[in-house]
């Protein structure tokens, strides 16, 4: 068990292999951080798809508005939209994206991120300085390892819940 040193800034995903703990980092992203908090504690996230995952390099999802797995998501359309929040500004850092970290995911524009978001499968430093990084898995990589691949995948695997882990 990874020891969770701050309840409130640490996220529980449900992967269909087990639990992914993500430690987010409010003293770097804080706008970010708040989001996802705000999210996985309306329920936005349980049941969203990964639709973009690509082998060596990172799975994305997030798309609350066209993803959810139980609606019957469109795979054309996910991906493409984001919550009813406005979009946030980038809160760019010198933290780099490494295996595990967590990046908000945007259009061209560097302040549309919103609800979406990707783990990193391998350090990915050419993202650096362009894409918010604002959490890291601190348990269960494994489970994001085995997420199925593809643009998007055919059977997309799904975040099963996502909790903030002072509520769990």
């Amino acid at each position: 068990m990874a020891e969770i040193k701050d309840p409130e800034n640490t996220i529980l995903m449900e992967l269909k292999g087990g639990t992914v703990t993500i430690e987010l980092l409010p003293d770097v992203a804080p706008k970010h951080a708040e989001r996802m908090k705000e999210l996985a504690r309306a329920g936005a996230y349980d049941n969203v798809v990964f639709h973009r995952v690509i082998d060596g390099f990172m799975a994305q999802t997030g798309d609350v508005a066209h993803g959810n797995a139980e609606d019957g998501f469109d795979l054309r359309r996910a991906g493409t939209g984001g919550s009813e929040m406005p979009d946030l500004p980038a809160e760019f850092s010198k933290l780099p994206h490494d295996r595990g970290t967590l990046g908000a995911a945007r259009s061209q524009n560097p302040n549309s991120a919103n609800s979406q978001f990707f783990i990193n499968f391998s350090d990915n430093h050419f993202l650096n300085g362009q894409y918010t990084v604002y959490g890291r898995v601190i348990e269960g990589m494994e489970h994001v390892d085995e997420i199925l691949r593809g643009e998007p995948p055919m059977n997309p695997d799904r975040m099963i819940s996502v909790k903030v882990a002072a509520d769990a």
